[in-house]
């Protein structure tokens, strides 16, 4: 599966178009390697994400094969950290 479209599954993006313009500028990372929007998912590979003002990284867990439902979502991933973006002043 696509990296924009699983962070589009399962809601850590509001859009698919959000997690590819993330992709594009070089915001997403799978397995400490900057990822295209393109770039396919395995189960256990862990994404770096910086959107939204936090650092995440995230374990995947499974592929979803469908659409997932907003209360179901965690169960594809493994949230490992959460820091906030210290703003630029």
């Amino acid at each position: 599966m696509r990296i924009d479209l699983f962070l589009n599954k399962v809601c850590l993006t509001k859009t698919r178009s959000v997690a590819k313009n993330a992709c594009d500028k070089n915001l997403v990372k799978i397995n400490a390697k900057l990822a295209k929007a393109s770039t396919e998912l395995r189960e256990g590979d862990e994404i770096g994400l910086r959107l939204y003002g936090f650092d995440h990284q995230i374990k995947v867990l499974a592929l979803p094969t469908g659409n997932v439902a907003k209360k179901d979502a965690t169960n594809y991933y493994q949230l490992l950290s959460r820091q906030e973006i210290p703003s630029q002043e």
